[in-house]
Formats: structure tokens, sequence, C-alpha cells
């Protein structure tokens, strides 16, 4: 079998496409967040949370920073390349708005 589609943009539609990913993207486009605060914002649960993080982590889309505090403060926030995505997650909002129905609709 021939694949014609470019790995490298298969690899992306496969990050991109796993469940949460793009919302929590999307979330971090308005700067750097607290974990509890990315949960609340979203809806997920804290363990699918924290691997997406880890995950979006690992490819580097995701920084996590750590503040030596009392108690300790952690932010997450988009990378350079994170940061990227950012006109690719504009356009999508944008046709959402004009293609797609609210649940309610």
């Amino acid at each position: 079998m021939d694949k014609t589609l470019c790995p490298r943009f298969e690899k992306a539609m496969g990050l991109l496409s796993q469940r949460w990913t793009g919302l929590i993207i999307y979330q971090l486009l308005t700067g750097p967040q607290r974990f509890c605060h990315i949960e609340s914002a979203i809806g997920i649960s804290g363990r699918v949370l924290s691997e997406r993080l880890k995950d979006l982590e690992n490819e580097g889309i995701v920084k996590r920073e750590v503040f030596p505090e009392t108690p300790v403060r952690i932010e997450y926030s988009l990378t350079e390349k994170g940061q990227a995505l950012e006109p690719v997650m504009r356009e999508i909002e944008k046709w959402s708005k004009t293609w797609l129905m609210d649940n309610g609709g």
C-alpha cells in the first residue's frame, strides 16, 4: 500500500486529534496557567490532563515551569513550537463558528 500523506502531516494530525489535546493548546493560547485552572476551564479529568500535558511537553509544545515558592507553584505555557499552532487554532475556531452548529441547535 502506497502512502500518499506526508508522514509529518500524519504525525501532526495524530497528535492534535488526541482527545482534549486541541482544547488544551487552545486554552494555553491566552498565556501561562496552573493545572487546576486548565482542568476547570476545559472540564477534563486530572488524570487525562496530566497525561496530555506530559505528551505535549515531550513533543516540545508545552513547557512546565516550577516556581520554588511555598506552596510550590507550577505553570504550563506554550513553547515557541506550541505558539506556532496559534494560526491553525484560530482558523479552526473561525471555521467552526461558520460551519458548525452549537450543541443546542
